[in-house]
């Protein structure tokens, strides 16, 4: 079994840039292109408020990353989460989310939300594992003919 880290991508780390541009393959070879951040990459990573986590396993390979921003302090958003097809299905996407939920949490927001294609079976079942609710559908959020539906994640105020 591969031995796997996930790493929060640093502003100033040595692997910065190659690191990014895997992750923009990654992100052109999963996602539709009016879906893709890829051309505006680093003006996302740069926001304020805003982090990305990656998995890494053991020969240096990326296997997935998770985009998460947290524009108040009473809510977080997932804005990506994608794993390389070769590493689905083995908890990757879980331990980026649980990992991504994590650093939400340390910010005291109160809810964390997301949007996914109802479409995309296995990433609706793995929101919902980890107790993500639908809260509405989004007529027209992908495109014209593609509709999402808004998810949110509460943490307990107490």
């Amino acid at each position: 079994m591969a031995t796997r880290k996930i790493v929060q991508l640093e502003g100033n780390s040595s692997n910065r840039s190659k690191t990014v541009e895997d992750i923009v393959k990654l992100e052109r070879k999963i996602f539709p292109k009016h879906e893709s951040l890829a051309r505006s990459f680093d003006e996302e990573l740069i926001k304020k408020n805003s982090g990305l986590l990656y998995v890494e396993v053991d020969n240096g390979q990326l296997a997935g990353y998770v985009m998460y921003s947290w524009p108040s302090s009473l809510y977080a958003s997932i804005t990506k989460l994608a794993v390389k097809e070769n590493y689905r299905r083995q908890g990757y996407g879980k331990e980026l989310l649980e990992a991504a939920i994590q650093k939400c949490r340390t910010r005291n927001v109160q809810r964390i939300s997301l949007h996914v294609d109802p479409l995309r079976t296995p990433a609706m079942n793995l929101y919902q594992k980890l107790g993500f609710k639908v809260d509405s559908l989004v007529k027209g959020y992908y495109s014209p003919d593609r509709d999402a539906y808004r998810m949110y994640l509460d943490f307990d105020t107490e």
